[in-house]
């Protein structure tokens, strides 16, 4: 199947909008194919600023309408809790304010990015969103995150080489409760990192002490800036080191 025949069998559509690779395309296609869609972005703790900076940016420049949904996801049972399949709490508290939301600007059908190199089997999440009957249309059509950034390149979108931004969650250990105070450290530290020059890295937090991954044609960038790093990194946690492990 392709996308516009999926739009062609779904014409009305909300979309679950992050403004990340996957969801830019996805609403992308959906205004060329559907007859009426509209994105649903979800504001929560777990999002940093920039993220729905971006969102706001593609809709824009789509011409594409765009409700922006406030969740307490820290309120959410299993969530703060941090246990091992934390997202499926957390992604389910979310589509179920977005489900909510699209019925009452009435949108039955609800789309979100996944794509077809995702793997259902580690993806706790996934789950959540065959409960609740959500549609990932670029995984239907065989789309792979390759493709899909290939073809946000040749659609002229900002995000096709965005690198992959997993959610502030994932920064904190399985196991370690989430609190407002670790995302927040970690939001600044990394949008720190980012006005440095650093891309495609990671700030971890693991009982009050910080962990850089960093590529490696980075390191240089780290040693050049290693006092002003350490300097600003210790207003958050007790100490800061470098991962020279391989990254996931």
């Amino acid at each position: 199947m392709k996308l516009q025949e999926f739009f062609a069998c779904h014409p009305r559509a909300a979309v679950a909008f992050s403004g990340g690779v996957d969801s830019a395309y996805l609403l992308y296609a959906a205004k060329q194919y559907a007859k009426e869609v509209r994105a649903y972005y979800v504001k929560s703790e777990f999002q940093p600023r920039f993220e729905l900076d971006d969102a706001k940016r593609l809709a824009r420049e789509l011409g594409a309408e765009m409700r922006i949904l406030n969740q307490n996801i820290l309120s959410v049972p299993g969530v703060r809790e941090n246990p091992s399949d934390r997202c499926y709490y957390c992604k389910r508290a979310l589509f179920r304010t977005i489900t909510e939301a699209a019925e009452s600007d009435g949108f039955s059908v609800l789309l979100d990015g996944t794509n077809a190199s995702d793997e259902a089997g580690d993806r706790p999440g996934m789950r959540a969103l065959a409960e609740l009957s959500v549609f990932s249309p670029l995984r239907e059509c065989g789309l792979t995150k390759s493709q899909v950034r290939r073809l946000s390149k040749e659609a002229g979108l900002f995000t096709w080489d965005k690198p992959a931004y997993a959610c502030l969650a994932t920064r904190i250990p399985t196991g370690e409760e989430i609190t407002g105070d670790k995302l927040s450290a970690t939001e600044d530290a990394e949008s720190y990192l980012f006005s440095l020059g650093f891309t495609d890295f990671r700030v971890r937090s693991q009982n009050g002490h910080g962990r850089l991954q960093i590529p490696e044609p980075q390191f240089a960038l780290l040693l050049k800036h290693r006092k002003a790093i350490l300097t600003k990194l210790k207003k958050y946690y007790k100490t800061v080191s470098v991962d020279l492990e391989v990254r996931e």
